[in-house]
């Protein structure tokens, strides 16, 4: 199981393309390194897709997740 004790929301949308590499370039251009056991979620600009990086103190996670009805508010 993977443990997580802090979630971060990007404000500014992202390129879905992104993998995990570029999202944690991301990551550590805003908050200077990936804490362990925090996940960080980012969105597309129509709010219709999302990427989450879980980082698990040994590596990287990284789930994209479509929704299927609606959007973000």
């Amino acid at each position: 199981m993977i443990r997580i004790d802090a979630l971060w929301l990007a404000v500014e949308p992202i390129d879905m393309r992104a993998g995990s590499e570029r999202l944690l370039a991301r990551v550590v251009q805003v908050f200077g390194a990936a804490q362990s056991h925090h996940a960080y979620l980012f969105s597309n600009a129509r709010h219709t897709r999302m990427k989450l990086l879980v980082h698990d103190g040994f590596g990287v996670w990284c789930a994209a997740r479509r929704l299927n009805q609606g959007r973000f508010t």
